[in-house]
């Protein structure tokens, strides 16, 4: 269950992107009015009743005669399943000072017993039915409303009768028991403690300074200290009894059932339910809107260096309206052109900043707010906040160009008609977010035909100076900013020095900007088109492989389940392999290489060149190989693989791409030891390969010695001879796709034939070091992390990969039954077995938690106590099914997205023996036994083999030290 804060103003602060508009809801004229069942009122039920924006027809909507309200949609995308959420519309805004993280501790109680599921149970209900603790069963709690989450894998009736079940238990069942209450309160405590830390001091700085003295400020959903630890029945009860109501509740049900069904279920288990009105929706102020020419810094050794610049405004309803979706369509185009051009230097040679973005939203109901957020490395956020104002500044004077406004107006077409094209296969969750948005902010549900209509409609009337008239009254004009700065070490000159620089910013002479003209794309000739010399199809899925004269392998998966949506991956041979002892970080930079443009084209210019085209360009270093990865549409499949085999056979290796990874070394090396997660991460590599070079962290001046140069030596050969096995797995021509390839790929120079064993460097060692190691870490003094790792083997067998796997799922269980619930000193415990593809005989099996600094040893007796009883005793067959049946569900629907397909068609001719794994995956799950598991664990989790590593603050760990001495 965890929490999910929305903190509006801190997204404004770490200067993310703009909120005022996005492309993400749908509109078209409805073939007919909503299906409603509601009672007779002065009061519109929902937003679409005084709005001309017509609602997508597709959702039933609906209020039974208790005022709680529904959503339904019927929906087939993934196939046989549904999402369920309940919104509680009350959140930690509607706590008294006396509550403060009850609405929260509520959350929780959800699931520790109700009328007729008693404590303990709820977990393991929806266990048995496939469903997994956090990723399907989850739940969260903001600052104004409380949601639960059901995804279910299946749609067949029984369970959507125990989903709904379990949503009225929640509604109105809940028990909470004082002893339950009591159990409960160190599992939140736990969550608290791990969910402290920088960011969070960081946010209450920023609304301190930004809101002192508004509601929000005082309700962190996580609550204080003491009232956790005070908190009783009655005091939750009470909050239940005054914020859980009918008419404060909302249904949304989307997925692969009839709605006349949902609606019929819906009315059958929650009609009979009573209760008061709902409350009256709290304040989230008050904010002075006025507050200007204040300057705050901020400084923490984990916080990265940047500067905010701030102005508040009166709060603008704008309801949604079609005049208003204008409004905003035009204005959004405004700040994407300055955000463009932020950009634009951030990716270019001498860059001033590391990034910067410029953004406008709304402060909950209370003010708006202008931002421009500037992040640059350590001591040098003078110029990049000169930079940043400055382009500010001159877009502000002399407004866009056309070239500008063309490039967005591309982009916008290009996602509604691919959101038109792709409307029949539009996700579950999808669908569940427009809904909720409905009821969170107001925003109507509309289909991708209105939203393509409405630019249609306007795209006359767009042009550069409409989108400057519609952007400027809108931003809060930066005079007299409030100015905030964060970082580990103060600015030269304090609170002065930043203000004295931004003034030198805006006086900075500036220019109307010039309009360059449109680019072409330069990679369209790779000469003569390659012959197809092997062509067969796999019956059994459907894929086609082929082989081309030059030794180029392609793999084609048609399917429709994403309708106009293509998945492309290529690997060439090398990859991470490349590495040795003598050179660890050989291909480290490869992750980078997009960054360096291509040969024609720097970074920058690629994306004004493919505006408006369905375009990706992932590209990395993996133990396959050289990953190149893209998603696209049947239009810019052509275009797609042109692009890839542009990078493959001419990067342009500029050296802004290594510029732009060089400034973030320094932060990252400065934070290696801010959190206990960040300190093991530093370190595990290391301790588990007695320090192979290649998987430990190197010194800070390795990496700042990394240069393309270095790279196209060490990757060149492999990117113009390595072998080549391409995977494309969509909604395709098959026919035009072999085309497409052959034109690009197929018609390269001759290929290597086959992927190089590459034996000697398959090897990665496991330390013989067994026992504890004591790492420290330098964030909150009550942090502390314990990991137990084994030495396990690689993924060759298929029958101990699945057993492994089905342990580590047990040992989840358990782990969260006995460090969570009976113990209450961990949050998320978790458990996990890594098998390795690329290192032969390498695997590794973990288990561990965060937990207090103070409790390690209770813990580990725990551990120890589960460790003896899987390795002695019988495991109990429920428990062995409620492991089994989540992943029994998740490969059921694993060939439901073009990612599970794209799984088996990415080695199917190189790998082969993947496909006939999938195959035989559920016969070997299935036939698992509680005496498998047993000897699994005494196979590998022998306590004396394990790895031990605790994480501790640094003055714990000193104290320790000193007593030892003693």
């Amino acid at each position: 269950m965890p929490l999910i804060e929305r903190v509006l103003i801190a997204v404004f602060l770490l200067a993310i992107a703009s909120s005022t508009f996005t492309d993400t809801s749908y509109a078209r004229e409805p073939d007919a009015s909503p299906a409603t069942a509601q009672p007779t009122s002065s009061e519109p039920v929902w937003p679409f009743e005084p709005s001309d924006v017509p609602v997508d027809p597709g959702y039933v909507f609906g209020q039974l005669d208790n005022g709680m309200r529904y959503i339904l949609r019927e929906n087939a995308t993934p196939e046989g399943t549904a999402l369920v959420r309940m919104r509680i519309g009350s959140g930690s805004l509607e706590e008294t000072e006396a509550e403060r993280g009850l609405a929260h501790y509520l959350e929780h109680m959800a699931f520790n017993g109700s009328t007729n599921i008693p404590e303990g149970e709820m977990i393991k209900l929806l266990e048995r039915e496939g469903l997994a603790f956090g990723a399907d069963t989850n739940a969260s709690t903001g600052f104004q409303a409380i949601t639960y989450m059901l995804n279910l894998p299946r749609n067949d009736d029984d369970l959507l009768d125990t989903a709904l079940m379990l949503m009225r238990e929640t509604a109105s069942e809940l028990t909470i028991a004082e002893d339950a209450v009591e159990r409960e309160r160190g599992v939140i405590l736990a969550e608290r403690r791990d969910r402290n830390g920088f960011q969070q001091r960081n946010y209450e700085d920023s609304t301190e300074f930004l809101a002192p003295g508004a509601h929000y400020g005082d309700r962190l959903p996580i609550g204080t200290l003491e009232v956790i630890k005070s908190a009783t029945a009655a005091q939750l009860r009470a909050l239940y009894e005054r914020t859980y109501t009918p008419a404060n509740t909302v249904l949304v049900i989307v997925g692969d059932y009839p709605t006349e069904l949902m609606e019929a279920k819906i009315r059958a288990r929650f009609s009979d339910w009573q209760g008061p009105p709902a409350p009256a929706e709290p304040k989230a102020g008050p904010i002075d809107d006025t507050r200007a020419g204040l300057t705050d810094i901020y400084l923490d050794p984990a916080l990265s260096e940047r500067v905010s610049l701030i102005r508040l405004a009166p709060w603008q309803d704008e309801p949604d309206t079609r005049a208003n979706r204008d409004r905003q369509l035009l204005r959004a185009i405004g700040y994407a052109i300055v955000n463009r051009r932020l950009a634009r230097l951030a990716r270019g040679e001498n860059a001033p900043f590391r990034g910067a973005n410029y953004s406008r939203a709304a402060l909950f109901e209370d003010a708006m707010m202008t931002a421009l957020s500037v992040s640059s490395v350590d001591g040098e956020w003078r110029a990049g906040l000169s930079a940043a104002v400055r382009e500010l500044n001159q877009a502000l004077q002399f407004g866009f160009t056309q070239a500008e406004v063309d490039e967005q107006l591309a982009k916008i077409r290009t996602a509604r008609e691919n959101a038109v094209k792709a409307e029949a296969t539009r996700s579950n969750g999808s669908y569940v977010s427009a809904a909720l948005g409905l009821i969170a902010n107001e925003r109507i549900p509309t289909t991708p035909d209105d939203r393509l209509a409405q630019f249609e409609r306007l795209l006359p009337e767009i042009t550069p100076q409409t989108v400057f008239d519609a952007l400027k009254p809108d931003q809060a004009p930066l005079e007299e900013p409030m100015i905030r700065f964060t970082g580990r070490t103060a600015p030269e000159g304090g609170e002065d020095a930043l203000r004295l620089a931004f003034g030198e910013a805006l006086a900075l002479p500036i220019m109307p900007p010039e309009d360059n003209g449109a680019l072409q794309f330069a990679y369209t000739d790779f000469g003569s088109a390659g012959e197809v010399i092997e062509d067969r199809v796999d019956e059994r899925l459907g894929l086609r492989l082929i082989r081309f004269a030059n030794g180029v392998r392609l793999n084609l998966k048609q399917t429709d389940i994403r309708e106009d949506r293509i998945a492309v991956q290529m690997t060439v041979d090398g990859g991470v392999l490349l590495n040795t002892k003598d050179e660890p970080l050989k291909t480290y930079l490869a992750g980078s290489l997009s960054a360096g443009g291509l040969g024609a084209h720097s970074s920058d210019e690629l994306s004004t060149v493919l505006a408006g085209r369905s375009v990706g360009l992932g590209f990395g270093a993996r133990g396959e190989g050289f990953s190149f990865s893209g998603g696209t549409t049947p239009r810019d499949l052509a275009l797609q693989l042109q692009v890839m085999a542009a990078l493959l056979t001419d990067p342009g290796y500029r050296a802004e791409g290594v510029e732009r990874f060089r400034k973030g070394i320094d932060n990252f090396f400065e934070t290696l030891h801010a959190t206990p997660g960040r300190s093991y991460s530093t370190a595990i590599g290391g301790i588990l390969s007695d320090k192979d070079p290649r998987f430990t962290l190197q010194d800070k001046s390795d990496y700042y010695a990394l240069d393309f140069t270095k790279l196209k030596a060490a990757i060149g050969e492999r990117l113009s001879r390595g072998a080549i096995e391409l995977a494309i797995v969509g909604d395709f021509e098959e026919e035009e796709a072999i085309a497409a390839v052959a034109s690009t790929l197929g018609a390269l120079p001759q290929r290597e034939p086959e992927f190089q064993p590459r034996d000697e460097a398959r090897t990665r060692p496991f330390t013989s070091m067994r026992g504890q190691s004591v790492l420290t870490h330098q964030g909150e003094p009550d942090q502390a992390f314990l990991q137990l790792i084994w030495p396990t083997t690689d993924d060759s067998d298929l029958t101990e990969k699945v057993r492994l796997n089905l342990l580590a799922s047990v040992v989840r269980l358990e782990l969260q039954q006995r460090l969570r619930e009976d113990l209450g000193q961990a949050y998320s415990p978790s458990a996990q077995s890594s098998q390795s593809r690329t290192y032969r005989g390498y695997g590794t099996f973990a288990l561990g938690s965060s937990l207090e600094a103070a409790e390690i040893e209770p813990a580990r007796a725990a551990i120890a106590e589960l460790l003896a009883d899987l390795r002695d005793k019988p495991l109990a067959a429920d428990t062995l099914e409620r492991a089994r049946k989540p992943l029994k569900e998740r490969y059921d629907n694993s060939l439901k997205s073009l990612g599970g397909w794209m799984a088996l068609a990415l080695f199917a001719q190189t790998q082969p023996e993947r496909t006939e794994r999938y195959f035989a995956f559920p016969e070997v799950l299935a036939g698992i036994t509680p005496e498998d598991i047993r000897a699994a664990a005494n196979t590998y989790l022998a306590p004396e083999d394990a790895v031990e590593i605790v994480v501790l603050p640094e003055e714990t760990a000193n104290g320790l030290a000193q007593q030892a001495k003693r």
